[in-house]
């Protein structure tokens, strides 16, 4: 128990903040719709409810990975918050087809609902509450990536560097982002269809909204079912190959993989070295490369084998790969 403490202490805080002021939404929004039976403020429940379960999940699956490799998984639990994260967005995929179906029915039949400055009251205040996550997940990726951005900038560039930030964090942006829109689209429904004939107008805000919630879907399972599988970071390959090209004593990188390992990274290189050198020389050199590797951001793991050069150059900076690869 004393274990399982300290792991959750290193679970991701942006999924545990998410977690907690998606409850508190989800159950603020559940009351507005049981006075109100705006189906609008329906679809927004089951969206904040389901990213609240899913955001607890994935802090659970974020801190359990940093357990230490055991004799029986020698490897760690790096992958375990992949295989966490394709669990939970089985929950975020039934609450957006129960969102869908709900949305489809009301523009079917469409009835007025009443309640309008309670519903707006409840949806201003999640917007709020959604956009200070928001905010958080993207000051969590620029830590992660190196943006040095505010304000606006930080929600755009946080947007282009999403593929380098880490799972569990990336789930967070995506999902609080459409609980964002989703909450700006309930609110423009809800005015539509209370000054205009058109009550459709929440229906289809439903479907809309359970939509996104699918795209958010489909785009974490395709990420994490990679994660799973071992997916190769070939950005940070040709930073790391680059670097041990530079190094004097190699005369040439026979392969080299990074592996992402849940939130961390695995680095595997095999170098090619002067044949003539003893051993003394080559640990020195290992611990050297190790040593800069492992400066790098993310990884955890780094191994190095030797080959003698055979005189064929097969590293290029140019593509940052092996030729022969």
């Amino acid at each position: 128990m004393k274990e399982l403490f300290v792991l959750l202490k290193q679970g991701n805080k942006s999924a545990f903040l998410a977690a907690i002021v998606n409850a508190v939404i989800a159950i603020i929004k559940g009351v507005a719709y049981a006075f109100t039976g705006n189906v609008a403020m329906f679809a927004e429940t089951l969206h904040s409810l389901g990213d609240a379960a899913n955001q607890l999940f994935v802090f659970i699956g974020s801190a359990l990975s940093k357990k230490a490799p055991t004799p029986r998984f020698p490897n760690g639990f790096g992958r375990l918050v992949n295989l966490v994260l394709l669990g939970a967005v089985l929950i975020v995929g039934i609450m957006s087809f129960e969102t869908i179906k709900e949305g489809f029915h009301h523009i079917i039949h469409p009835t007025k609902s009443t309640g309008l400055l309670i519903n707006l009251s409840v949806l201003l205040l999640s917007v709020i509450l959604e956009s200070f996550v928001l905010f958080k997940a993207a000051r969590e990726i620029a830590h992660e990536t190196g943006i040095q951005e505010k304000g606006v900038m930080l929600l755009i560039k946080s947007i282009g560097s999403l593929k380098r930030a880490k799972p569990a964090t990336k789930l967070v942006f995506m999902e609080d982002t459409v609980a964002t829109l989703g909450g700006l689209l309930a609110i423009a429904a809800i005015l539509l269809s209370h000054f205009t004939p058109f009550h459709q107008a929440e229906g289809i805000a439903s479907v809309i909204i359970g939509l996104m919630m699918f795209i958010v879907v489909g785009r974490v399972f395709l990420d994490n079912a990679a994660g799973v599988l071992g997916e190769s970071d070939e950005e940070m390959k040709q930073k790391i190959g680059d670097m041990i090209i530079s190094d004097p004593d190699v005369k040439d990188i026979q392969d080299i993989s990074v592996i992402k390992e849940g939130e961390t990274l695995h680095v595997e290189v095999e170098i090619e070295v002067d044949p003539l050198i003893t051993v003394a020389k080559a640990d020195v050199i290992k611990d050297r490369l190790e040593e800069a590797i492992r400066q790098e951001k993310g990884v955890a793991d780094v191994i190095v084998e030797f080959d003698e050069d055979d005189g064929i150059k097969q590293w290029t900076e140019k593509n940052g790969s092996n030729e022969n690869s």
